[in-house]
């Protein structure tokens, strides 16, 4: 296999000088359109290919753009990431990814991987936007960056969800379906500060509503063995009706334990998740969720990146009540009347109590 051709090489073919091959290609000054013509067939005849190591060398720039996100499991982060690689593709700019599974750890040496790597700009979903070493660093180094996701510190700019009003929101689902006795599920604060708050304005439209204060359960995954968490919790809170799981990966994996458990979803308990995922339309029963536009966010935070690269006006952040809508699903019913006992909520059957299944085989048996 030879070696690849190299532009000196197509300036012999071209019959020109290396300066006047390199304008024609790169299109940056005077030349005829006849020679221009003989440069690009003789481009095309040997296969050149530019050298992106010199062109940096050239023009101080990588093209290359750094993205950290938590995971791409959840596909509310693979939709983002979509959004703003098509950005970045459009604009001739490659896309560096690294997901840092909820470590904050990993989330600092992925900045300063993506720094050596000499980016050009960075966007990114850090565990605590007000406490994090990684964004500390790209701001020392004045790089071009965007948060996703994150509420934004003074100063800053993010492409997030009104996460704060759009739990509210979901209190006002449960209250007008009657569940007053209520349970937040979510990733473990430290690795989330999206999680903490949506339970912050969760539990401050509970109480506006009366409501009593939901029970937190915090795990340290998505939703991987939740099972055990899960009757644990609501053998510890039996009066809990409603769950309110702060992302819609959470949500999925509680319904799927709640069914191990025989728990009957909804008539037992209610769920509803956050994010708005296609596959929560899917599932039976479909999940009530915060819907939300992932790949819009991931495209727009994008473009204000290669605004602040190229020195043009970014494009406008969406007002935070356009960023999520409230989408009812089977996953979320009014409490029903043999949960109530003169408008007090029945504990919930403890796991050394039969089960609602098992309540059922033993009334067909005696048919």
């Amino acid at each position: 296999m030879g070696q690849a051709a190299t532009i000196k090489d197509v300036a012999q073919r071209a019959g020109c000088g290396v300066a006047t091959a390199s304008r024609a290609l790169n299109n940056t000054g005077p030349t005829s359109m006849k020679m221009r013509e003989r440069v690009l067939e003789a481009a095309n005849a040997l296969n050149f290919q530019f050298s992106e190591v010199g062109r940096s060398l050239q023009s101080s720039t990588t093209r290359t753009i750094g993205c950290v996100v938590p995971s791409i499991e959840n596909p509310v982060y693979a939709d983002a990431v979509q959004g703003a690689q098509q950005v970045f593709l459009n604009a001739g700019y490659q896309m560096l990814l690294i997901c840092t599974n909820y470590s904050v750890e990993a989330e600092a040496h992925a900045v300063r991987t993506l720094i050596a790597k000499q980016v050009d700009g960075i966007l990114l979903t850090v565990s605590d936007a007000h406490n994090s070493d990684g964004l500390d660093l790209i701001r020392s180094r004045q790089l071009p960056h965007c948060l996703l996701f994150n509420a934004a510190p003074s100063g800053q700019t993010s492409w997030s969800v009104a996460d704060h009003a759009a739990a509210a929101s979901v209190a006002d689902a449960f209250a007008e379906n009657g569940h007053f006795h209520t349970g937040f599920l979510a990733l473990n604060f430290l690795s989330s500060d999206r999680a903490r708050q949506r339970f912050e304005g969760f539990v401050e439209r509970c109480g506006e509503h009366g409501m009593a204060r939901p029970a937190l359960l915090e795990v340290d995954d998505d939703g991987n063995d939740l099972t055990a968490h899960l009757q644990e919790f609501l053998s510890d809170n039996p009066d809990v009706t409603g769950l309110f799981a702060s992302n819609d990966f959470l949500a999925l994996a509680a319904i799927r334990s709640a069914r191990e458990l025989l728990i009957d979803v909804p008539q037992d308990l209610s769920i509803v998740g956050f994010d708005g995922i296609k596959v929560g339309q899917l599932v039976d029963p479909s999940l009530a969720t915060i819907e939300t536009a992932p790949r819009s966010l991931g495209a727009g935070a994008g473009k204000t990146i290669l605004s602040m690269i190229d020195g043009t006006v970014p494009p406008d952040v969406p007002e935070k009540e356009q960023t999520f809508s409230f989408r009812a699903g089977g996953s979320l019913v009014p409490l029903s009347a043999e949960r109530k006992d003169d408008g007090k909520v029945a504990a919930f059957p403890s796991s050394d109590v039969p089960t609602r299944k098992t309540a059922k085989i033993q009334q067909e048996r005696t048919r």
